[in-house]
């Protein structure tokens, strides 16, 4: 009787086998040779040796990449990045198109994004949020206050490829490359000349205008150049900042302290055109030019 019952239900094993079997054909899962089957049942009873060995993991990037399509659903078409919104997928393609549709109202400068017009805009307002903890100055950009910061630290992360001389800011390099370069991109539209600084040109337009901006506060004398004012300032407060190091005298103008130097040297650059006889400053050649004439 045992014997009947068994062999009723290995029967019926058997039937649901085949139907098991007919439904993974239908659905395409159907192990084709043996060598095929072992390696399935080594993968489902744990050999995780072969596992690893058939599944690399992938790598950082791509997990990254996996995870931003899991967690955004909206793709740029330019590059590899996901966003959360339709909105934040417009605004990041701005940077693609070049697009800035975002103006300020008071000097009509745009910007992709409206952060940085938000930014921009404290320019305007005199707003400064952002503060140095070593000095306390404030700044109206936080990349202002990263390069002031600098300052500070004495970093200089930006160094010229010609001469090795480093820089605290990006814009001092460039400017100090037109040195190697002889590059002059600022010219004057009243003569013609040109210069490899902006301010450079903005000094020598005043030689044409006549404009005199800077007004000692002592004795209200005026100058066209900055430079100049500060040099003559020193004649009130009798500050004298350039030292010579061969004997230690000081002087309040640079050009003074070249001249002396030549006393040292015994260099004398100043030669006459007519007799051919030469001077350590230029104030002995003018004079002794006069007994020619």
């Amino acid at each position: 009787m045992t014997s009947v019952k068994l062999e009723d239900c290995s029967q019926s094993l058997g039937l649901n086998i085949i139907k098991y079997e007919e439904e993974e054909e239908k659905n395409g899962f159907v192990i084709k040779d043996e060598e095929e089957e072992r390696n399935i049942d080594d993968l489902t009873t744990g050999n995780q040796d072969e596992i690893a060995g058939i599944y690399t993991s992938p790598t950082a990037v791509e997990q990254q990449q996996e995870d931003d399509k899991d967690n955004n659903s909206h793709p740029c078409p330019h590059c590899d990045k996901y966003f959360l919104s339709v909105s934040l997928l417009k605004r990041h393609i701005n940077i693609h198109t070049g697009e800035k549709p975002y103006s300020c109202s008071d000097c009509g400068k745009s910007f992709s994004l409206l952060g940085n017009l938000t930014s921009h805009q404290h320019t305007h307002t005199g707003q400064k949020l952002y503060s140095c903890s070593d000095c306390g100055m404030s700044f109206a950009l936080s990349k202002t206050l990263k390069n002031h910061q600098r300052i500070h630290t004495g970093e200089k992360p930006y160094s010229c490829s010609d001469c090795g001389k480093s820089f605290s800011q990006l814009g001092n390099l460039t400017s100090h490359q037109r040195i190697h370069t002889g590059e002059k991109l600022y010219s004057c539209s009243d003569c013609g000349k040109s210069f490899a600084y902006f301010k450079t040109l903005k000094y020598h337009q005043h030689t044409h205008t006549g404009e005199k901006p800077y007004s000692c506060s002592d004795c209200g004398k005026s100058f066209s150049v900055l430079g100049n004012l500060k040099s003559h300032q020193r004649t009130h407060t009798g500050g004298k900042p350039y030292s010579c190091f061969d004997c230690g005298k000081s002087f309040s103008h640079l050009h003074h302290l070249k001249y002396h130097q030549h006393t040292h040297t015994g260099e004398k650059p100043y030669s006459c055109s007519d007799c051919g006889k030469s001077f350590a400053y230029r104030s002995n050649l003018k004079r002794h030019k006069r007994t020619h004439t």
